[in-house]
């Protein structure tokens, strides 16, 4: 058995820590990667969690070292217990994420780095004196967040350490541009292009009123991340009134925003739902999107 060292993070880490976190973007959305940057900020703040980034109160980012190699990472976060944080997140501790290279000929005590590492973080969160303990996987990176299903080394090492999945499941699906529906003539409807919550929005208006709108979101792959980034954008809400359900509108909005996406460059969109919304999936299916993967949101310190 070869030493290993658990400790804090070193800058001088930084590049290892940068090539563990891609191999595990990797294996969940296609041709993203993330920057050093990228990584070094998210250490210091997440300023695309304007709700919950300005409660935390602590950060400490820890690591697994072997042979001068770090075959394991996880992020900790400490929230405050003021009034203004929310309930779920007062007093809590959450493992931000978690990132392990999976046992292999070349790295055969990678799970009990691991351990070694979860043990230091629940260490971590026992000097805290938290009221709750979470655990996520939200890395640097679109579309990864919760625990993906492609990371089960993952899944395993949380579940040794007694944390249990009690959110929600997601899916995201996923459709090249190309493949989704082409514009055509809705006899009576026009589109309306604005700002909306969440992005571009595409409104589809009568003359009396709005019969639903798509929001698409291109600014997934912010100048801080790496180009190949650069060809993503998400769905970020469509909706329409339900006396439209039925009558192909979601496919003509969709098509609206394809038409879009590809005078913008992009050439994949994405789309997230709930697993349980089987309707809205085959909805999706229905025109050009895929399944890419589920992911397990919620994750909580239950041992025992």
């Amino acid at each position: 058995m070869l030493p290993l060292e658990v400790r804090p993070f070193r800058r001088s880490d930084r590049d290892q820590l940068t090539d563990l976190v891609n191999m595990h973007v990797a294996a969940v959305v296609p041709g993203v990667s993330v920057s050093v940057n990228t990584v070094l900020s998210d250490l210091e703040r997440q300023p695309g969690e304007f709700i919950t980034d300005p409660w935390v109160a602590e950060r400490t980012t820890l690591v697994a070292e072997q042979r001068q190699h770090v075959v394991a990472a996880a992020h900790l976060l400490r929230y405050r217990a003021g009034g203004e944080v929310g309930e779920a997140y007062r007093d809590a501790a959450e493992i931000n994420w978690f990132v392990h290279r999976p046992a292999a000929p070349l790295w055969p005590e990678a799970d009990r780095a691991a351990d070694l590492l979860m043990r230091a973080c629940l260490a971590q969160f026992a000097r805290w004196n938290v009221r709750v303990r979470y655990a996520d996987g939200a890395l640097p990176a679109p579309l990864v967040y919760g625990l993906p299903r492609n990371w089960p080394h993952i899944r395993a090492v949380c579940e040794r350490a007694g944390f249990r999945h009690v959110g929600d499941t997601e899916v995201i699906l996923i459709s090249r541009v190309a493949d989704l529906p082409e514009p055509g003539p809705r006899p009576g409807v026009t589109v309306e292009r604005t700002l909306g919550e969440c992005g571009t929005r595409f409104t589809a208006r009568t003359d009396t009123h709005a019969l639903g709108f798509i929001e698409i979101d291109t600014a997934l792959a912010r100048p801080e991340r790496h180009a190949r980034a650069a060809g993503l954008a998400d769905i970020g809400n469509l909706h329409v009134d339900p006396a439209q359900y039925g009558t192909g509108l979601e496919h003509w909005l969709l098509a609206q925003a394809g038409d879009w996406l590809r005078l913008c460059g992009v050439d994949r969109l994405v789309a997230y739902e709930s697993a349980g919304d089987g309707a809205r999936i085959d909805l999706l299916t229905g025109a050009g999107f895929r399944e890419l993967t589920r992911t397990d949101r919620g994750w909580e310190h239950r041992p025992g």
